[in-house]
């Protein structure tokens, strides 16, 4: 039979109905196919307050106080990495009350702390920072088609495992880029390939797999600016910007001879700035692809293939669109320097800006 709990409205009025007419309680339970306990509990209640509509409980008591709440919170704040459990365990040792993981989830959202991953930063000394500033203050007004001349180039190691860790912190809305919020990660891997790519508006390179494991200077200028930037700057001519960072391959002296004697023109860059380089979006963007593939690559050739092949399907509206947000990353990092220097308290480090979480990616530098 069904319960008083889930009549609707209407039924329960039909119920009062028979039973104000006379009907007796048994045999409006068994006309409505309801219980009889249901109805008699119905019309004791319409009897006592004239209505049908069930009334609200206390529900059940709250398991912390809201002084206990406020320890919860000032903890997390205190130690961002704290696990729910951790937490709990915290609580119970200093109040005595036992909380699930689940309970302490939801005061800390009530105080305005989420589980969230915190942002990857790196290290910069406050030269640096003036550095990437002047660098962003020079470009930030760009035109698309300024940028459009420069290719953007990047090695990247990509492994048979994934890198992903999962690691929250908790923090309030709108605080992402706050020193507290974010961890320092610098990660190498093995078992797996090195790899080049660069990318311009409406085109890109060939993706370039490294026949070692590492890259020297030599190995920089034969494998890469020969076969590929070489042809680049004769196929643009002489408004070719070419674009690589400070890592020391890049910066060796028969590199900077293999470029003059080319005649290709370097874009300054400034130093520990991967936040700023386009492209390593697309090795996110590579990352995530490789990892989508099922089954996965069993060894390094079957890698090989999978990132060969997933480079050359990145729709080239993504290449754009990288590019484009340079203007963004610019303006970001000059309103960063500007508020840390008005606020006289310089942040010990930049936030990267990426946009798509790395899954197997691994810097090279």
């Amino acid at each position: 039979m069904a319960s008083k709990y889930h009549l609707e409205e209407s039924v329960k009025w039909r119920i009062i109905g028979r039973l104000e007419a006379g009907q007796a309680i048994m045999e409006t339970a068994t006309c409505l196919n309801i219980s009889r306990q249901t109805v008699s509990k119905l019309w004791k209640q319409f009897q006592n307050d004239g209505s049908v509509v069930r009334r609200p409980g206390e529900g059940r008591k709250r398991m912390t106080t809201a002084s206990e709440d406020r320890y919860l919170a000032l903890t997390a704040r205190r130690n961002r990495k704290a696990t729910a459990r951790q937490l709990s365990s915290e609580l119970a040792a200093a109040t005595g009350t036992v909380a699930s993981r689940q309970t302490i989830y939801r005061r800390l959202n009530e105080k305005g702390l989420y589980a969230r991953k915190p942002r990857v930063c790196v290290l910069l000394s406050s030269q640096k920072k003036r550095d990437r500033f002047n660098w962003c203050k020079e470009h930030q007004n760009w035109t698309e088609h300024q940028w459009s001349h420069v290719l953007f180039t990047d090695e990247s190691r990509f492994s048979l495992t994934g890198d992903s860790k999962r690691v929250y912190i908790w923090r309030e809305s709108g605080t992402r880029n706050d020193p507290s919020n974010i961890v320092e990660r610098d990660r190498f891997g093995s078992g797996g390939v090195m790899v080049w790519g660069g990318i311009m508006i409406d085109g890109r390179t060939p993706l370039h797999v490294f026949s070692s494991g590492s890259v020297t200077g030599q190995i920089y200028r034969d494998e890469v600016l020969d076969p590929y930037v070489r042809l680049f700057r004769g196929a643009y001519g002489p408004d070719f910007l070419f674009m690589d960072d400070n890592a020391r391959p890049h910066r060796a002296n028969l590199v900077d001879e293999f470029l003059e004697s080319e005649d290709i023109k370097r874009i300054p860059w400034p130093p520990n700035s991967p936040d700023l380089n386009p492209i390593e979006n697309l090795w996110d963007y590579l990352g995530r692809a490789i990892a989508r593939i099922h089954p996965p690559p069993r060894d390094v050739n079957a890698l090989k293939t999978a990132l060969l092949e997933e480079w050359r399907l990145i729709p080239q509206t993504v290449v754009n669109n990288v590019i484009s947000s340079l203007k963004t990353r610019c303006d970001m990092c000059v309103q960063v320097f500007i508020s840390s220097e008005i606020s006289k308290s310089s942040l010990p480090f930049l936030p990267a800006v990426t946009v798509f979480p790395s899954m197997l990616k691994q810097h090279s530098n």
